[in-house]
This record gives structure tokens, sequence and C-alpha cells, in this order.
């Protein structure tokens, strides 16, 4: 048996968004690593201002919150030239076809339930992680891409 390891050891920033505190807050806790780190917001609003101050490698986004729900928060992602190629999993409670089908349509990159398997919730982050860096460029590289320009 080995021991224990952090599966997200690629150097990450991840925005969690949840309206439940208790969840934020195990978000933080189960997916933080020494090379990852996690941001949270409680409602689809304080996600877009946070996505406006900073750059995240992927968002972890719940449906079901108040002043503004994940599915408008998706679409607006996918609006904002900054954020329309950043990596989103949907992570909710829903499991109905319309739910896991209105979020593909709107852009999410892949979708799981609630209750979490943190541990596999953390190889899903890392598997859509390096699929996004495989499409698209870090922010690092556009910027060495425009200065050369």
């Amino acid at each position: 048996m080995s021991g224990f390891f952090y599966v997200l050891d690629e150097t990450a920033r991840i925005l969690f968004v949840d309206d439940d505190p208790i969840l934020r807050e195990f978000g933080q806790v189960n997916l933080a690593s020494p090379k990852a780190s996690v941001d949270v917001a409680a409602d689809g609003a304080e996600a877009l201002r946070k996505l406006d101050e900073a750059d995240y490698d992927i968002v972890l986004l719940d449906l079901e919150m108040p002043v503004l729900d994940g599915f408008d928060t998706l679409a607006r992602i996918r609006a904002n030239p900054r954020t329309r190629d950043l990596a989103v999993i949907v992570q909710t409670g829903r499991e109905d076809v319309e739910a896991i089908d209105r979020a593909f349509r709107l852009g999410a990159t892949s979708f799981v339930t609630k209750p979490l398997n943190w541990r596999l919730f953390s190889y899903q982050i890392l598997h859509v992680l390096r699929a996004s860096r495989a499409v698209r460029p870090l922010p690092s590289e556009v910027s060495s891409l425009s200065s050369a320009a």
C-alpha cells in the first residue's frame, strides 16, 4: 500500500463556485495542494468578479445558486473573449437530462454529480486541465507570443 500523494501535482489556479459554505471549505481542503491553489465564490456574480480580477486554469461550477445561477454564469464565461476557452467542470446535485444537456450546450467542459468523491474529482480535474492545456496556450505563453510579434 502506497502513502498519500497529491493528485493535483501540476500548477493550477482553481475557482470553486458553490453556494454551500461547507462544500466550499471541503473544496479548498480536498483540492488544494503544494502546486494547486483554490479560490472560492458563493455565487455566479462573485465568480465573474473573481474571473475579471485574476486568471484561473479551471472553474468548478455549481448550477443551483442564488444571485446568478450556474447556467447563466457559464453562458457569461463563454461570452467573454478572455474566458471563453476556460475549462469549466459543472459540479451539481442535478443529474436530469435537461440539466446535463443544457450545461453542455452552454459550453461545459465536463459534468459531475454530487455528492462528490473528492479523490475521483481530483483526477477528473487533472485530466480536464491537461486536455485544456493541450488545446490552448497558457496565459504566460500568450504573453510571450504577443511580445515576440
